[in-house]
């Protein structure tokens, strides 16, 4: 057999055994991994780029930053919460809602949100009430506040739970 000088390996294999053997080779040759062993963003970051996500309707990317964020910094559980209302699954912002509640107590929204869930839902109307009191007395000039607790106590009144 003779070769030329532009090519001077003889081929006598099919073309498609040989793409598969450089495909073979090559997939062989994976790029090196690289592996974060320290988050290069604070837990702050990570709840603004949730934020980010958030207003996108990126809501599963938000919940993964917001989870990224919780351990470090308690109102993660807050933005967690709020996700959960907004779909619908209220028992799950309701786990949220009383974690923020208890590991940061002096953070009214937790306290103003939970109640306000529970107005809508119309459940744990009395429970809303004194969840509503406690946003007040913790910042009594948030009109958001107020409102909640007015709105709150009117329910009550109307469905006779005095």
């Amino acid at each position: 057999m003779t070769t030329t000088d532009s090519n001077p390996l003889p081929i006598k294999a099919p073309f498609h055994l040989i793409l598969f053997f450089f495909f073979l080779t090559t997939a062989s040759c994976a790029l090196p991994k690289i592996i974060v062993l320290h988050d290069p963003l604070s837990p702050e970051e990570h709840i603004n780029l949730g934020l980010t996500y958030e207003k996108r309707g990126e809501i599963e990317g938000a919940i993964e930053e917001y989870k990224k964020a919780e351990k470090d910094l308690p109102t993660a559980y807050l933005y967690l919460g709020n996700i959960y209302y907004g779909k619908g699954e209220y028992s799950e912002a309701e786990g949220y809602y009383r974690k923020v509640i208890k590991k940061k107590p002096d953070l009214a929204d937790a306290y103003n949100n939970l109640a306000w869930m529970f107005y809508r839902s119309g459940t744990n109307l009395k429970e809303a009430e004194a969840l509503s009191q406690k946003a007040l007395e913790l910042d009594p000039s948030n009109d958001n506040y107020k409102d909640t607790f007015k709105a709150i106590g009117e329910r009550i009144k109307q469905e006779g739970f005095d």
